[in-house]
């Protein structure tokens, strides 16, 4: 899901990509698309345990999830070969990206916990309209017709999900529209942000402040855990280094127009841990809306990738790379460090 993992992953510079172009031809495409799948698969299976995870608050499973990723970031801070200072250059984006990953995670842990994970992704997958339409505004962004008819679209895609007047339209839907917006809000912002936050400050204070404010909720809210909770409590943690380890990898091994369209894999995985662990089966509304969806994210892929000519904000980012208390300014390629604007 984008947006709600919590360990910290390999330090990559902001404002920059893993390396794709260093390897061309059909068997590195293949190589970054089995890495992708499998980091995909990997995030299903995170998904599918923040869902397994019943009777504690949202907060009380947040702050345990973010604490066991600190013993990673810790490692990756101790082997980070750049000893640059963590203390930020732009202490009030820095700020305004720790609100929206705290958002980002909190709704999407929420969502997962009393939803199917078949109607969440759809949601989810619907934040790459809301980064287009911010970026309009924000960013000064230039939208053309083919990115129009891909909003409308994915629009449309979560009506039919949501079945406005015709199904119960619950808290947990509106908190997966929450991590729609908080993931795109993150976009956004870590896009003004740019090059000029190293990747270790854009790590360590989201996790900071989900960690503190989770925290506080605890201590009021906590519920005692057995030691099999306490163990996928962790294990969620772990997933998440690892998912984000190989999507990095298979970006450096591949170009990204083979590894961003990997992500809706996760409707398959959903719709397999929803019959198979929680008796889930999705109605034909959230099949359809769902298809309608991904078709609108393909084509937001093929426009940005193939037919622009400037660097739009999506540049084929995945959005468990765009957002989250981990997430890297990956949404920029290297060279617009030069372009970066205020």
């Amino acid at each position: 899901m984008p947006g709600s993992e919590a360990g910290p992953q390999p330090d990559l510079q902001p404002g920059s990509q893993p390396e794709s172009a260093s390897v061309s031809g059909p068997g590195s495409m293949f190589k970054g698309v089995g890495y992708a799948l499998a980091a995909f698969a990997t995030f299903s299976t995170h998904d599918a345990l923040i869902k397994s995870v019943q009777g504690y608050s949202v907060f009380q499973v947040a702050f345990f999830v973010v604490l066991f990723s600190f013993v990673p970031f810790t490692f990756f801070l101790a082997v980070d070969q750049q000893k640059k200072s963590l203390r930020p250059a732009l202490p009030g984006l820095v700020a305004l990206r720790c609100l929206f990953t705290l958002g980002s995670l909190l709704c999407a842990f929420y969502a997962f916990s009393v939803l199917p994970m078949t109607e969440v992704y759809p949601l989810i997958f619907a934040a790459p309209v809301l980064i287009t339409i911010l970026a309009i505004p924000v960013l000064g962004e230039k939208v053309r017709l083919i990115r129009w008819v891909a909003i409308a679209a994915g629009l449309a895609g979560v009506l039919i999900v949501l079945r406005p007047g015709q199904s119960n339209f619950s808290l947990g839907h509106l908190a997966g529209l929450g991590a729609a917006a908080s993931v795109a809000l993150t976009a956004i912002v870590t896009r003004k942000i740019g090059a000029r936050e190293h990747s270790g400050t854009l790590i360590l204070y989201p996790m900071l402040v989900n960690f503190t404010v989770t925290g506080v909720f605890v201590i009021f809210h906590y519920q005692p855990m057995d030691g099999t909770t306490v163990l996928t409590l962790a294990a969620i943690g772990l997933l998440s280094v690892i998912a984000q380890t190989l999507l990095i990898t298979a970006y450096r091994v591949s170009e990204a127009q083979f590894v961003a369209p990997m992500q809706y894999s996760q409707m398959i995985w959903a719709i397999i841990f929803g019959m198979l662990l929680f008796g889930d089966s999705p109605d034909r509304y959230v099949l359809i809306g769902s298809v309608v969806i991904i078709l609108s994210g393909l084509l937001f892929v093929w426009r940005e990738v193939v037919a622009s000519v400037t660097q739009p904000i999506l540049r084929t980012r995945n959005l468990r790379m765009a957002a989250g208390p981990q997430a890297l300014p990956s949404e920029s390629d290297t060279d617009e460090r030069d372009r970066v604007n205020d």
